[in-house]
C-alpha cells in the first residue's frame, strides 16, 4: 500500500521479501515502479478501494506500507482519520481481511502525540482482536546509513509466537556521512572548481527532506526553517536545479541562495539511500515528490531483516 516510488519495497526485497501486490494511486509513481521492476504487479488504484479477495489474494506473509504523514503532521491541521489522505484505517481493515503473520506501517512520529491517543487505541483495539502483538517505534534514517535526519514512526505487529522473537535493529552507522561525502563527486560532474570548498561546508547530514504533499508545494526543499538548514550547508533549497554547477560557478554564501548551488531530483534520491541506478518518471516536481515522500530503503531493509528473522522456522 502506499507504494510511492518504491522505497520501502526495496528495502524489504533486499531483506527477502517478494512483493506480491504493490499498491498506489499516483501514476507516476506506478510507472516508477513498473519501470524499475517490471515483474511485479502494480496496481494504479485508490487504497481505500482494494480488497484483497477481488484479486484473488488470501493472506500474505507481510502487509507493508508506507501512510501519507500529512494527515498528522504537525505542519499540517492534523485532522488525522478525518482527513481524506489518511489511509491508517485503510490498512487496519485490509489487516483485518487477510490476517497477515507480519504488518509493518511507517508515517510520520506525530503520530505517537497526546493528541492522537485515541487513533492508536482504536488501532491496538484491532490488533488485540485478531491476537497480535505490536509496539511503536521512531527510528532515525541516519542510524543505518542514511546521510539525512528522518525519523520515522515504525508499527511492526505479529501474532505472539513470532513477535517474541522479534527485536529491532540496531543502529548500522555510528556517524553517517555528510552531504560533502556523499554529494561531492555529483557536484564535481561538470568540473566545478569550487567543488571541495563547497563539501568542506556541507559538513553535516542533511536536514529531512520534505515538500512531498501532493496538494501544496512545488520542487523545493521545504518550508522556511528547512531551507535556513540548508543554507547553513551551501545549498540553495528554494528550487531544485536541472543540473550540477558548471566549471565558473562561484561559491559565495555571502550572496545567500544566489552563491550556493541546488540539488538536482538525483542528488536527492542519494541522500534518501536510493540506489544510482533506481529510475524515477515523470518531470521534475513529479520525480521530487515521489523521492521526498519515500522511505529511505536503507530502513526499510534493516526493519525488514528483523521482521525476516522473527518469522523464519529456525528462530523457534
Amino acid at each position: 500500500m502506499g507504494a510511492g516510488v518504491g522505497g520501502q519495497a526495496l528495502g524489504l526485497e533486499r531483506a527477502g521479501f517478494d512483493p506480491v501486490i504493490a499498491i498506489d494511486n499516483d501514476p507516476h509513481a506506478c510507472r516508477t515502479l513498473r519501470a524499475n521492476r517490471p515483474e511485479w504487479d502494480v496496481l494504479e488504484i485508490d487504497f481505500k478501494e482494494f480488497v484483497g479477495a477481488d484479486f484473488g489474494l488470501r493472506t500474505v506473509d507481510l502487509l507493508s506500507g508506507g501512510l501519507p504523514s500529512t494527515p498528522y503532521s504537525i505542519a499540517g491541521k492534523q485532522d488525522g482519520p478525518r482527513d481524506e489522505r489518511d489511509l491508517l484505517v485503510a490498512a487496519i481493515c485490509l489487516a483485518i481481511e487477510l490476517q497477515p503473520r507480519a504488518i509493518l506501517l511507517e508515517t510520520t512520529p506525530s503520530l505517537l502525540a497526546p493528541k492522537f491517543v485515541n487513533v492508536r487505541a482504536d488501532v491496538e483495539a484491532e490488533l488485540k482482536h485478531l491476537e497480535y502483538s505490536w509496539q511503536w517505534k521512531v527510528l532515525d534514517a541516519q542510524d543505518y546509513g542514511v546521510p539525512q535526519t528522518r525519523r520515522s514512526c515504525l508499527l511492526v505487529a505479529m501474532r505472539a509466537d513470532d513477535f517474541d522473537h522479534f527485536s529491532w535493529p540496531e543502529p548500522t552507522a555510528s556517524v553517517a556521512a555528510t552531504v560533502g561525502e556523499v554529494l561531492r563527486d555529483s557536484m564535481a560532474a561538470n568540473g566545478w572548481r569550487d567543488v571541495d570548498a563547497w563539501a568542506a561546508l556541507a559538513n553535516r547530514v542533511a536536514p529531512t527532506i520534505v515538500g512531498g504533499s501532493k496538494k501544496h508545494g512545488g520542487a523545493d526543499l521545504g518550508p522556511t526553517r528547512t531551507k535556513r538548514q540548508w543554507m547553513e550547508l551551501a545549498v540553495n533549497a528554494h528550487s531544485l536545479g536541472d543540473d550540477v554547477p558548471d566549471r565558473d560557478f562561484v561559491l559565495d554564501p555571502g550572496l545567500g541562495r544566489d552563491g550556493v548551488p541546488k540539488l538536482t531530483v538525483g542528488q536527492v534520491m542519494t541522500l534518501q539511500g536510493f540506489p544510482a541506478d533506481w529510475i524515477v518518471t515523470g518531470k521534475k516536481t513529479a520525480r521530487y515528490k515521489q523521492v521526498a515522500q519515500a522511505v529511505p530503503p536503507p530502513l526499510a531493509e534493516a526493519v525488514g531483516h528483523q521482521i525476516a528473522k522473527a518469522l523464519a522456522p529456525g528462530s523457534r
